[in-house]
């Protein structure tokens, strides 16, 4: 069997699988051909940005990106275009999410808490005085580098059909319900920098007691908890930590703590070290400007996908675990992530059919297009339609690995749904004799 050839190559990058996927981009892990540097690329449908009037929007935002470097935001390399896609090179980060380690470990000491605390004020300072505001800061968009640092993901890309009006103020309502100061959910405008920190307060609450500040599963209560900023803190917390978080969750905007007052907070303080880093940093934005003005000489070249298993190769393997360790590849406790994979020695069309019996029972329509499905169930969860992506790799001739990511929906359904799929793929899951021995599956 002759092995795969790249399925994709945009430019210098050779294109691999998945990563994330939002409502206008998908996230494609990506290697620089020349360097062999790992990247994610982000990838915009053109006639969807102008569809809903996006573009101005968009080039603005992509184009302050790429002026922002700091080390606790992930960069924005470059940006191509091609005559239906726009690209967006940027930094891949290999240590996770802050989400996973809050679920996985429950709540943090306090002077943990206050590290990541720090960055992300720090990061989110520093792009407020560049006119970029988040408008979705929550765990799921902190990720964590291979040494721990954190790093805030999609900023300025995260809300993009946001419009400031001529009041100054942004009126869309959006985020995580959760994570949104009551400003943004009464409709009437909001400051960018005010609501940010809101979210970062919300953030801080978790990390410190391990759960959220305001939950309620129905939407109407919850709205009326974060109005009213409706919350305890648990008895654990310490006197200074219980002040800042008030002070940040304060439900009047004009009188909620600034960023200049939490870089004073006496809690914050403690052990704190401000990141080095050249502020003057100054981008070069010829890129953005040829993507924008879409012109033919300035398309990047596309070439098209092959319909074999995607390759995998030791150097995406590798990438896929935190800090290139990999012992974490083997790691077979892979509760609540949002990715889970498994390996087979089973030829790919059988995997795809046997996940294809296995979901429709479950009550999931299945889409399948080559070696990749699309599994959606068709009643509502608690955030929507869960939609689970599955792909398969071709690791080896006699061998595939087999990922699961959800797309779409509430993770924790994501983790009930794939504990009722591995137990009808037992046949499918490659078990070593030890796994055998033990009774257990050979999961990556």
């Amino acid at each position: 069997m002759n092995p795969p050839k790249v399925k994709r190559r945009v430019g210098i990058y050779e294109v691999g699988r998945t990563i994330g996927e939002g409502t206008f981009a998908k996230v494609k892990f990506a290697r620089n051909s020349e360097t062999g540097e790992p990247v994610a690329l982000k990838i915009l449908d053109k006639e969807k940005v102008l569809k809903h009037k996006m573009a101005e929007q968009i080039r603005r935002e992509i184009a302050t990106m790429k002026l922002i470097k700091h080390p606790n935001v992930v960069r924005l390399y470059e940006v191509m275009g091609s005559k239906t896609k726009i690209f967006i090179v940027l930094e891949y980060v290999t240590g996770g999410e802050l989400f996973d380690k809050i679920v996985n470990n429950g709540r943090m000491w306090e002077d943990e808490a206050r590290k990541y605390f720090q960055q992300l004020i720090n990061a989110v300072d520093y792009c407020h005085s560049r006119g970029v505001y988040h408008r979705d800061l929550k765990p799921e968009n902190l990720l964590l580098d291979a040494y721990g640092n954190l790093k805030v993901s999609d900023f300025g890309l995260s809300a993009l059909s946001q419009q400031v009006r001529d009041d100054g103020l942004l009126h869309t309502t959006c985020g995580t319900p959760n994570y949104v100061a009551p400003e943004v959910l009464n409709d009437r405008g909001y400051d960018g920098a005010t609501a940010d920190l809101w979210s970062c307060g919300v953030i801080l609450f978790v990390l410190l007691a391990g759960y959220l500040p305001f939950d309620d599963s129905n939407l109407m209560n919850l709205y009326k908890k974060i109005s009213a900023a409706e919350f305890t803190c648990p008895p654990w917390l310490s006197l200074g930590a219980m002040k800042l978080i008030t002070r940040i969750l304060d439900p009047n905007p004009m009188t909620r703590i600034t960023v200049s007052e939490i870089l004073e907070d006496e809690w914050f303080k403690k052990g704190y070290k401000p990141p080095l880093f050249d502020e003057k940093y100054e981008g070069n934005l010829d890129d953005v400007e040829a993507v924008f003005k879409d012109s033919e000489e300035h398309h990047v070249t596309e070439k098209t996908e092959t319909e074999k298993p995607t390759a995998m190769n030791a150097f995406e393997l590798i990438s896929m675990s935190k800090g290139l360790n990999l012992g974490n590849l083997f790691d077979i406790e892979q509760e609540f992530k949002r990715e889970t994979r498994f390996t087979s020695k089973c030829p790919p069309s059988v995997i795809i059919n046997k996940i294809e019996e296995a979901a429709k029972p479950l009550g999931f329509d299945v889409h399948k297009k080559n070696y990749k499905m699309r599994l959606e169930n068709m009643k509502a969860g608690r955030k929507g339609n869960l939609n689970v992506a599955t792909e398969v790799f071709q690791v080896a001739p006699s061998l595939h690995m087999v990922e699961v990511r959800k797309a779409k929906g509430d993770t924790l359904e994501f983790h009930k749904f794939y504990k009722n799929l591995s137990t009808c793929l037992e046949d499918v899951v490659w078990k070593t004799e030890e796994d055998m021995q033990n009774g257990k599956e050979h999961n990556i």
